[in-house]
This record gives structure tokens, C-alpha cells and sequence, in this order.
């Protein structure tokens, strides 16, 4: 991928392109990159910074020479005097696109950029364009290290660390770059050689502790998340028709399907009633594929003070990227777009998170999961976005019945030993996570009178739990009015009881 950006932005230089906007979190490694374009095509590199002014690649002129620092507007007068072939690359770009007079400057300057052979890229983490500049500025976008180069950086960290050459067999060289792809570069060489000093060589231990460091490094992401569930899709009770979709997609993940002509499955968005195993289908689904599960939290982006939600998004969706194949899943996506009308930040989020999810080409399988229909954006619904819309309603009363086993067997209990059937139908209305609790709770009071669970102990619980039905009843007949012809029935069985027809 990165001899990828590489070759991009030879192109770009080759075309005549005057201006770049390379989106990266590795600025060393950029630079590099780009030193090495600039070279091939003949061309020298300057770095420019608002703290130390322009100077040649590598080099830091002495403080009385920084004449050009302070101000975009004066890096720009100092790129304009220079007349041979180059690439000027402004560091933390991001930081200094306010200035409407530089963008002035910046304008007027490309005519004369592209008759010297020279380009200025503009190099930050997130970099939002003025609107002058939309048209005239290309953009690229670095990714985080793939396995080959993440091969190197370990090898590199062997040749440093002698008694890991004599240990690490090939397998152990794989798992262990396998461990830390989603790092940059230099969070992986740190995590390599702390790894590695920690368990003495490259071993088993290695592998662990390097996947244990990466979690530990992506826990400053505010807005992504490892997460790590047993379930699988066995443990959900109902839900047959989207576990078959789900578990069809599960093997056109390989090359075999590719070369069937069949595309990289995209995602799929669960709409329905809060309560009713969207979340845990997410979950299963990753378990199911033996592939990582990362959950994107929107509103942890936006509620960020370290990062803005541009930049926590966009580091994400690199960072799942590096990763794939993986489940990528998104809790209540509703919420985390429902400010998009009134804020200008979450309109941009929301914008390049849907671009993105049309354009992906890599196996980032993005489960999304939604309680509100009305905080949904239109554009989130259209086609090509996902690869299917689910509808997730109540249980039916066989579905409650296997929703009632599956706990009741999690517990230690047989539930032959129990009249399920008859417990579903006297549980009607329940969701599944009230299901749950029902068992839950029966439990604590055979518990409390130090005896074993009884039959009655699980219809009193029903009787006394209140459905999220009788709260929410009006809301959850509009949503289920609303996908009746516009989203699939996750259960075989669509009927619902009668209740909901009147």
C-alpha cells in the first residue's frame, strides 16, 4: 500500500499537480516517502514548519536563520524564491489552513509552481480544505503499514536484539507481525522491542505480550475499541434468516470468491427494537468468522478533548483498514449522526465515514445497529452503503422459548427439565435481553431461599418484569410500520403476535 501512495503521488508530481494533501499520523514516515518521490523524479525536498521555517530535508537551520517561520504567509514568500525543481512539504498543515491571506498567496503562487517543476504538499493527520481550494488541491492518504513493511520494522528490531534471531522460527515472525498490524510504524519498532525485552526472544510469550501492547496503544483511539466475545451465532436465539445471510457471506471472504466474481461482502444494518440481539449478532458475527472485532464509537469522537472527531474517525477507518479482514461495529448509529444538521463537524464526519463506506475496497465487514429510524440520515440507507437491512422485532414464541433454553443451559440448568414452551408464551412481549434478565433473576430468588431452580421461580420473574413494549409502544409500531417494506425480517418466522396488527 505504501509503494501505492508512492507511485500516486509520482503521478500527481509527473501530471503537472501543484498542490497535495497527504493525510497521514506518521509524519517521519511521509516525509521519507516523499523525500524518496522527490528524488527519483530529481527534484530536492524542503520541509517548511510555522516553528523552524523552510529548510532542506533532514536539516535544521540555526534560530537566526528561521526567517521564513512564524507564519504560513511568510513560508510562502519563501517557497516563492526559490526557483529549481522541488517539493516544498508544509508540516502540520492542518494547523495553518485558517489564514485566508495565505490561501490567497497559495493561489496566486500555483501558476508559478507548475512552470518551476515544483509541488507543495501539505502533510497533517486530517486536513480540511478551505473551500477555494477543493478544486485545486489532490489528496492522498498514507496507510498504516501492511505486512510486508511491518516484516521489515521486525526484522529490523531482530538484527538489534541478537538473541531473537537465534529463537523466532518464520510462524513466530508471522503471528507477531499479524499482532501488530493497526500500529504506525514507530508504535510498532516500540512494541517489538519492549516484546521482546520483556519475554526474552522471539517466542510465544512474544506474540502474546505484542498483541497485549497493541490493544494497550489503539485504548488512546477515542473513538475505537477492541473487543473480545466468546458468543457465537449459535447462542442467539431466532434471528435464523439473518444468522443464514451471515453465515453465507462468512465464505466470500477468500480469493476463491473472488475469482467467482463475487465482491467483498460490505456490511449490513440492523434496525429494530432495543433489546432484541442487534448488538450481540454484531459480536457473534466476528466470532463466527475467527476474524478481530473493533467497535467504532461515535459519540466518544465527537466528546473527545484530545482529538477532533475528523481526525478519531479517520484514524478508525486507517486503522481497520490495516487490520482486514475484521468486523467493524458500530453501536446506535443514529446517534452519532443526529447532530449532523447543526454542526458543521459532524456533517464532515458524516460525509467521509459514508464516502468510505461506498469506496472501500478492503474486507472491513461493517456491522451497524440502529433503535431510532427517525435519527437515521437518508443517505445512510441507500444502497451500496450496505449489503443488506435488517429488521430485528420482538421474538415469536418459539424464538422466546430458544432464547429461554439458551440461558437457562449457560446457567448450568437443562431446560428439558423446564415446561419452555409454555414459559414463552407467558413471556409475551419480552425481548430477548429481558429474557435474559427473567432467568437472571429467577436464579437470585432460588437462590435466596437456598433451593434449586424451579418452574415457578421462572413465571414469577415474567410476571413481575415490565416489557419495553408497554413503554415504548407507540415508537416501536412506527418503527416496525416503517420496515415492513423497507427492511429484510432477521427471523424466518416475520409474524409478530397479534397486538401489533390492531
Amino acid at each position: 500500500m505504501t509503494s501505492d501512495t508512492a507511485e500516486e503521488l509520482s503521478l500527481l508530481m509527473r501530471s503537472g499537480w501543484r498542490v497535495v494533501a497527504l493525510e497521514s499520523f506518521e509524519e517521519a514516515r511521509a516525509l521519507s516517502l516523499i523525500d524518496q518521490v522527490a528524488r527519483k523524479l530529481k527534484r530536492s525536498c524542503m520541509t517548511w514548519s510555522i516553528a523552524s521555517g523552510l529548510s532542506p530535508f533532514g536539516k535544521q537551520l540555526e534560530a537566526g536563520k528561521r526567517t521564513s517561520a512564524g507564519s504560513f504567509l511568510a513560508g510562502l514568500d519563501a517557497i516563492a524564491a526559490h526557483s529549481d525543481p522541488a517539493v516544498f512539504v508544509v508540516l502540520d498543515a492542518h494547523r495553518v489552513m485558517d489564514d485566508p491571506v495565505a490561501v490567497r498567496r497559495l493561489r496566486d503562487l500555483s501558476p508559478v509552481l507548475a512552470t518551476r517543476k515544483q509541488l507543495v504538499v501539505l502533510l497533517g493527520p486530517a486536513i480540511e480544505l478551505p473551500v477555494e481550494l477543493e478544486r485545486e488541491v489532490a489528496r492522498l492518504t498514507l496507510p498504516l503499514p501492511a505486512e510486508a513493511e511491518m516484516h521489515g520494522l521486525l526484522q529490523r528490531v531482530q538484527a538489534q536484539i541478537p538473541q531473537t534471531q537465534a529463537e523466532g522460527s518464520e510462524e513466530l515472525l508471522a503471528r507477531s507481525v499479524r499482532g501488530a498490524l493497526g500500529l504506525t510504524s514507530a508504535e510498532a519498532v516500540k512494541v517489538f522491542r519492549k516484546a521482546c525485552q520483556v519475554t526474552g526472544g522471539l517466542n510465544e510469550a512474544t506474540v502474546s505480550e505484542v498483541l497485549g501492547e497493541k490493544r494497550r496503544v489503539l485504548g488512546r483511539s477515542a473513538a475505537l475499541s477492541f473487543h473480545q466475545d466468546d458468543s457465537t451465532l449459535d447462542e442467539i436465539g431466532g434471528l435464523e434468516e439473518l444468522k443464514s445471510w451471515l453465515r453465507e457471506r462468512g465464505r466470500a471472504f477468500g480469493e476463491q470468491a473472488r475469482s467467482f466474481g463475487l465482491p467483498i461482502p460490505r456490511g449490513l444494518l440492523l434496525l429494530g427494537v432495543q433489546g432484541c440481539g442487534k448488538s450481540l449478532s454484531a459480536k457473534s458475527v466476528a466470532r463466527e468468522w475467527q476474524f478481530p472485532l473493533l467497535r467504532l464509537d461515535l459519540a466518544a469522537a465527537f466528546g473527545s478533548a484530545e482529538q477532533s472527531p475528523e481526525m478519531a474517525t479517520r484514524e478508525a477507518m486507517l486503522v481497520a483498514e490495516s487490520l482486514a479482514p475484521v468486523v467493524l461495529w458500530v453501536d446506535e448509529i443514529e446517534k452519532g449522526f443526529s447532530a449532523t444538521d447543526g454542526d458543521a463537524s459532524a456533517s464532515r464526519v458524516f460525509g467521509s465515514f459514508l464516502t468510505w463506506l461506498s469506496e472501500k475496497t478492503s474486507p472491513v465487514f461493517v456491522v451497524a445497529t440502529a433503535n431510532d429510524v427517525a435519527g437515521l440520515p437518508p443517505e445512510l440507507l441507500r444502497r451500496g452503503r450496505f449489503d443488506e437491512l435488517f429488521f430485528v422485532d420482538l421474538p415469536s414464541p418459539r424464538e422466546r422459548a430458544e432464547i429461554l433454553a439458551i440461558h437457562l443451559r449457560k446457567r448450568g440448568r437443562e431446560p428439558e427439565h423446564y415446561r419452555v414452551d409454555e414459559l414463552a408464551a407467558e413471556a409475551d412481549r419480552l425481548t430477548g435481553a429481558e429474557l435474559e434478565q427473567v432467568v437472571a433473576s429467577a436464579l437470585y430468588s432460588a437462590f435466596a431461599q437456598q433451593r434449586e431452580l424451579e418452574e415457578d421461580d421462572l413465571s414469577n420473574a415474567i410476571t413481575d418484569a415490565v416489557p419495553l413494549y408497554d413503554t415504548y409502544e407507540e415508537r416501536i409500531k412506527e418503527l416496525r410500520d416503517w420496515a415492513r417494506h423497507r427492511a429484510r425480517p432477521a427471523s424466518v418466522d416475520g409474524k409478530v403476535a397479534d397486538f401489533f396488527r390492531s
